[in-house]
């Protein structure tokens, strides 16, 4: 058996950078909280969100496992510790610290394979010339290639997931902490904190071959590294999200194809309510964000209403899309800096009933890349953007997208106003702020 091989990934950051980052969150904690609460103020473990800090304050606000008893603190530095502390407790307030780099795939993905399972095979079977393109695999016996693809997916799936229960801070301990290859699942629960932490994304070790996708037919893969599902009152801050060593642009291509080992960065979907991401860095990735995973009629049920959510002082660097694309949420997105490449598809996805309000945002865009690609509509809701720059120049994006894209006109206001928020830093000043502090390592 021959599946796909992890590597390993070290991530850098640099001197002048953590600097800047050690001098910023020195004078942010005396600002807040005075000379006497500096050590305080410096617990990552015991901070809560500020009061007006985006959707996930609304409300009972987010806690995290702030209030938990020295019982329901943990540290842990290999996989099954954390899977271990995740499940003790029950639903108690509890802090999970994080030290070093977590490894959830640390024997290679041929620990995964089913019995029998060979990728060779399995492109001859279903190769365009063998297969062809009308017929997909879901009729495929447990014996064949396509069955033990699926058996040996169902391995991975059981052991890369982990689910975060309510009441829980999980915080990376220094500047190294974080995870590769895995996947968090914050299902059906309320109040969590992930802080502090780089995220490599996990690989779908055994993408499927749907022949029916597409004209050309498509590998799907699995595995988000986050995602927020049906949960409420969720705090991401100052987490690095990339592909790190397995980037698309190494991955093979077969039948064609782009043999797509991805999923997305963050997920927020099913209903999920009161959600801020702040000071991230998302990099190096195709389908970054997605909030409302569907447009069909019981999809809409549970999603109209909610998905609310904040995005401020993020760095969304070197992806291709969907930052976020959004269905039917209230979503405020101020203050991030989006730094494109010759990849790049669009920012913002303006899906059916969203209600996307982007303002005071930069965008660095490279030579070649108009500012109308900024905005992609997918269905026709209105949305604000207002006082955002593209390579330092105020520019309106809805007219700039309606003047070089009138098939696909979009409509202003979004029908509501964002309220809260922290400060509001002038939009010119964004990409300086935001560089040098957003991202794992520079959490005050």
């Amino acid at each position: 058996m021959n599946a796909q091989k992890w590597h390993g990934h070290v991530t850098v950051i640099s001197v002048a950078r953590a600097a800047a980052a050690v001098v910023g969150c020195t004078a942010l904690v005396l600002a807040v909280t005075g000379p006497s609460a500096q050590a305080q103020g410096r617990d990552l473990a015991r901070q809560t969100l500020p009061a007006n800090d985006g959707w996930a304050s609304y409300g009972t606000g987010t806690t995290g496992g702030a209030k938990a008893d020295a019982d329901h603190v943990y540290t842990v530095s290999t996989w099954a510790e954390f899977k271990a502390a995740l499940a003790a407790g029950g639903d108690a307030p509890k802090i999970i610290k994080v030290k070093g780099t977590i490894d959830a795939v640390s024997e290679g993905c041929d620990a995964f394979a089913a019995d029998g399972y060979d990728f060779d095979a399995y492109l001859a079977k279903y190769s365009p010339e063998a297969w062809g393109l009308d017929t997909d695999l879901s009729a495929e016996p447990a014996d064949s290639p396509e069955g033990l693809r699926a058996a040996s997916a169902a391995n991975q799936n059981k052991v890369i997931k982990a689910a975060v229960p309510a009441n829980t801070t999980i915080v990376g301990i220094g500047r190294n902490a974080g995870f590769k290859g895995a996947s968090l699942q914050i299902t059906g629960v309320d109040n969590v904190i992930v802080r502090n932490l780089t995220f490599e994304s996990p690989i779908d070790c055994f993408p499927q071959w749907d022949p029916t996708d597409g004209d050309k037919g498509n590998w799907n893969s699995e595995y988000d590294t986050a995602v927020v599902y049906g949960s409420t009152h969720v705090w991401i801050d100052h987490n690095t999200f990339t592909d790190g060593s397995h980037p698309d642009s190494a991955a093979p291509t077969y039948f064609g194809m782009l043999y797509q080992q991805h999923d997305g960065e963050l997920d927020i979907v099913k209903g999920a309510d009161y959600v801020t991401a702040s000071w991230n860095v998302f990099a190096d990735h195709d389908k970054t964000i997605l909030i409302g995973n569907s447009d069909n009629a019981a999809t809409t049920a549970i999603d109209r209403g909610h998905l609310k959510v904040t995005f401020h002082h993020n760095l969304f660097s070197n992806l291709v899309e969907r930052a976020p694309r959004v269905r039917f949420g209230q979503v405020d997105s101020y203050n991030n800096h989006f730094v494109a490449n010759d990849d790049y598809a669009y920012s913002f996805g303006i899906g059916k009933e969203s209600q996307l309000v982007a303002e005071h945002n930069a965008f660095t865009l490279p030579e070649g890349i108009s500012a109308a690609k900024v905005l992609k509509r997918w269905n026709v809701s209105p949305l604000t953007a207002a006082d955002n720059t593209v390579n330092g120049e105020v520019t309106d994006l809805i007219a700039v997208h309606n003047a070089e894209i009138p098939a696909e006109t979009l409509e202003s206001g979004a029908g509501w106003t964002p309220t809260l928020r922290t400060k509001v830093d002038p939009v010119k000043a964004v990409p300086a702020i935001v560089d040098h502090r957003a991202g794992a390592g520079n959490a005050c």
